[in-house]
């Protein structure tokens, strides 16, 4: 019985141009990082010092976590983003094949090999980013915010695979009010700006139709709202469950 499970594991989702990938700008040693470019070779939006990879082939993935595990200096692994890998796969793997129902029982196996096997045994924090659409659930006639995905993965969605999802989105100032806490700083500029980048970490009764998860008690109400720095996040898990930083 495989018993493996990663506690550091974190899917930042959200619209486009909602911080995601600046998020993991503040990322403690960014030299033992690794980061995994699904998006075609797009530059981050800063100066980077980890170890970047561009994907060519999803596959590829799987090489780069069975790398991992063999670096004794690297502490993390970042996947930007699991919407353009999955859509990779699907150009890769499935639209040339011969025979395409088996290609799209390949591509949810893929993904459910990437997080139930490679993930789950990684002994390093994980950090995944995906794009989120507002799409109608007709069965319940509601709006709701998730990752798309196709064929069967459609049904439970790819954020059932994490214990931990955060929403990134862009708030205006007012909206943040009553929401004080530590891990949010509305700085000057933010204030001239009327708006800030934040993470959104537990639902509220306008966001309901939002897939933003995490294990009890790993927010307070206060800290709905917080910077979109995810160091922060990743300092939040590692005091949760009592863990240091994998080394």
């Amino acid at each position: 019985m495989q018993t493996d499970v990663n506690d550091h594991l974190i899917l930042v989702s959200g619209k486009s141009t909602t911080g995601k990938s600046a998020s993991i700008m503040n990322l403690e040693r960014p030299e033992n990082w690794a980061y995994l470019n699904c998006e075609a070779g797009k530059r981050l939006p800063f100066r980077s010092k980890f170890k970047e990879f561009t994907i060519t082939d999803p596959l590829q993935v799987y090489e780069a976590f069975d790398w991992a595990e063999t670096q004794d200096n690297i502490e993390g692994i970042v996947v930007d983003s699991v919407t353009f890998l999955m859509d990779m796969f699907e150009s890769v793997h499935v639209i040339n094949s011969t025979n395409t129902m088996k290609a799209w029982g390949e591509y949810a196996q893929f993904f459910k090999n990437l997080m139930q096997v490679y993930v789950a045994r990684s002994t390093k924090n994980v950090i995944f980013t995906a794009h989120a659409l507002d799409q109608l659930n007709e069965a319940d006639m509601v709006m709701e915010t998730k990752v798309p995905v196709k064929g069967s993965l459609k049904n439970n969605g790819i954020e059932s695979y994490f214990s931990a999802v955060v929403s990134a989105k862009k708030m205006t100032i007012k909206a943040l009010e009553g929401y004080e806490n530590d891990l949010l700083t509305v700085t000057p500029e933010d204030e001239a700006l009327g708006f800030k980048y934040v993470f959104q970490t537990k639902l509220t009764k306008e966001t309901v139709g939002e897939r933003i998860r995490a294990p009890m008690g790993l927010w307070s109400t206060a800290e709905t709202y917080i910077d979109n720095d995810m160091q922060l996040v990743m300092h939040r898990l590692h005091e949760y469950y009592g863990t240091e930083a994998a080394a």
